[in-house]
């Protein structure tokens, strides 16, 4: 069991990584799908969400905050990019620091959830 609950947790975070790594990539001027960085019923972390968070993991409280922060950096994503898209490349991009803090919480939440799951609380 243990195993499987770090392989799943660990998913997530990697799922986790590559959002955050798509919206840095287009606010830097790439040109990719937006449509995992804008919404988060596209996003694979919103996957997981749906099907671990708040599927087999939904009796932590965690898990309802976990979407709920999701949901937010979503927002402040869609806010960044509606920036950049307007040509105000620079502050959307020292708005990124608003996104990692609101990225270390999801880690942070994830890991409280694993370590929970782990010890049986």
């Amino acid at each position: 069991m243990t195993d499987e609950l770090k392989q799943d947790f660990e998913s997530g975070m990697v799922k986790h990584l590559l959002f955050k790594s798509k919206l840095r990539s287009y606010l830097y001027g790439s040109k990719i799908n937006q449509g995992p960085i804008r919404d988060p019923m596209q996003c694979a972390l919103g996957h997981w969400i749906q099907d671990r968070a708040l599927g087999a993991y939904a009796h932590l409280a965690e898990s309802r905050e976990l979407d709920r922060l999701h949901r937010q950096i979503h927002h402040e994503a869609n806010r960044l990019m509606d920036m950049h898209d307007r040509g105000q490349t620079e502050q959307a991009l020292s708005g990124l620091g608003a996104v990692e803090k609101l990225a270390d919480h999801i880690t942070a939440l994830m890991r409280t959830m694993e370590q929970k799951l782990r010890t049986g609380l």
